[in-house]
């Protein structure tokens, strides 16, 4: 494999990173950038325009107190500008009542990149729902009470991978 090869293969991966993180901030904006500006997106209870996924799909996020988007095996088949890449993913969730059950789906990104003006992006994106389950919440409300008073995350630009410099917020000796 020469090194432009490894270079889109890194960029598009980069990609699929933004939009999981963007997701899990609610950064409607790092997300879309994850997209070229026609894309398309089937997303299962929703199909049409990228603008308008991004707006549907953080209003359902944002039902939950806490979510994550993991990306596991990645492939990804590069032929000229074009690319066609597949992603497995997990999305864990817990809703805002702590006694509610984890849910956790589990499924398939299947893209279509392009590269255009050198830049690659998503052009189509199918997302295939393999699997879904809840699982009992095993936290107690004391421990989200802690968890949440350790500055475990926020949602937002709040969060503390936005700090830049970083600097731990209760540093040693503090």
């Amino acid at each position: 494999m020469d090194l432009q090869a490894l270079l889109d293969r890194a960029e598009i991966l980069d990609c699929v990173h933004r939009y999981a993180r963007g997701m899990d901030r609610l950064d409607g904006e790092l997300a879309r950038s994850a997209y070229h500006d026609d894309a398309l997106e089937d997303h299962g209870g929703f199909v049409g325009r990228v603008d308008d996924f991004i707006t549907w799909t953080l209003d359902y996020q944002a039902r939950f107190a806490r979510h994550q988007h993991y990306v596991t095996n990645h492939t990804v088949e590069v032929a000229g500008d074009t690319a066609h890449a597949e992603t497995y993913y997990l999305f864990v969730a817990t809703e805002l009542d702590p006694a509610a059950p984890l849910t956790a789906f589990g499924g398939r990104y299947v893209d279509r990149f392009e590269r255009r003006g050198g830049r690659w992006a998503i052009a189509a994106r199918v997302l295939l729902v393999e699997w879904r389950t809840t699982l009992p919440c095993e936290l107690s409300p004391a421990a989200f009470a802690a968890m949440a008073a350790a500055g475990v995350s926020g949602r937002d630009h709040t969060d503390i991978s936005y700090d830049r410099p970083l600097i731990p917020k209760r540093s040693l000796g503090a």
